[in-house]
């Protein structure tokens, strides 16, 4: 007959963690809960913490979802899944979960402006709440109605609604790029915007343009695209085909829509950037990809998506998200020149 293996060493339990700590089993579940700020103090926190990393103790989590009733799980929508960009901030928003025991599940609603359906047969039931990126604010009707917490990103600040918000500073962003071309002498500008309708690229228009006007002699001609390489380098071409003085710079809505510009500007015969300069906004892989290297402004995308959940997770435990935007950075490179004279 076969003996049967001794059994393994017990898991240690938060009775376990509370005794090596020195504290009661309420006060490990609130430090390990992070529900100890203001009934807690730091000292004790950290000495739980140490305890629970000491004896390897792990949260039965099945167990406290089904006590809290949470299942743990947010949704982050965005208006595509082949952006960097979007990658980006869910690299961001993973972690910052995976630190809480949280999971995040990644969701596509056409171009930003929607409808973005609910994903499942109930939101609430499924979901603790919904991160938003770059949204326009009535493509998530759907989701917004099935009353779990909603974190916008990147989003109109005067829009009602949302729990939270985090935004970037897109308008200093767009200001930094006219600054830079206006100190290199551009007067004659296209703008290559989004047809995307939403408030990250309304506003880059609205602040290249309240920018530009501040200096006397300055043209500016706009024309959208689609945000597709190609799209764009259609439409660069045919505004720079247009009859009259040609423009000495393009400024663009994206990075996409900057390596159609200047793949238009080689096909109507102009250097880039000798006969017109060109930038790009996002600071995308696709900058440094195409030559010369985009100047754009840079994004820390990872970080909205760290603060997006980061809002999350203090709008689920009553507390004040963070506020203020998170600054962005204009990155000079070999796409913008001194304005050629002519």
């Amino acid at each position: 007959m076969t003996t049967p293996a001794p059994p393994g060493p017990a898991r240690p339990t938060s009775r376990d963690v509370a005794r090596a700590a020195g504290v009661s089993q309420a006060t490990v579940s609130l430090v390990l809960g992070e529900k100890w700020r203001g009934r807690v103090s730091e000292t004790t926190a950290d000495r739980v913490r140490g305890a629970a990393r000491d004896l390897g103790y792990r949260p039965n989590l099945a167990a406290r979802n089904l006590r809290l009733g949470r299942t743990r799980t947010a949704l982050l929508v965005v208006p595509a899944l082949t952006n960097e960009f979007f990658a980006r901030v869910y690299t961001g928003a993973a972690a910052v979960a995976a630190e809480h025991g949280f999971g995040v599940v990644l969701y596509p609603s056409p171009d930003g402006t929607g409808p973005a359906r609910d994903p499942f047969p109930s939101a609430r039931a499924a979901l603790d709440g919904v991160i938003a990126s770059s949204m326009a604010a009535d493509a998530l009707d759907a989701l917004h109605g099935a009353d779990v917490p909603l974190v916008m990103l990147d989003s109109d600040p005067s829009a009602p609604g949302p729990a939270a918000r985090v935004n970037l500073d897109i308008g200093d962003g767009m200001r930094q790029v006219a600054r830079h071309l206006l100190a290199l002498g551009h007067r004659r500008f296209l703008h290559l915007a989004s047809a995307v309708d939403t408030w990250t690229f309304g506003c880059r228009a609205d602040a290249l343009h309240e920018e530009l006007r501040t200096v006397p002699g300055v043209e500016v001609r706009t024309v959208t695209s689609a945000l597709d390489v190609r799209a764009g380098r259609d439409a660069a071409e045919r505004a720079l085909a247009l009859p009259g003085p040609r423009p000495t710079a393009i400024v663009c809505d994206d990075d996409i829509l900057a390596a159609g510009a200047c793949k238009a500007a080689r096909r109507s015969g102009l250097r880039v950037p000798g006969d017109l300069s060109v930038t790009g906004f996002d600071d995308l892989a696709l900058a440094t990809a195409v030559e010369p290297e985009l100047t754009t402004v840079r994004l820390p995308a990872e970080q909205v998506g760290e603060r997006g959940m980061a809002a999350l997770l203090a709008v689920l435990d009553g507390r004040e998200a963070e506020p203020g935007s998170l600054p962005v950075r204009l990155v000079t490179r070999g796409s913008t020149a001194p304005a050629p004279q002519v």
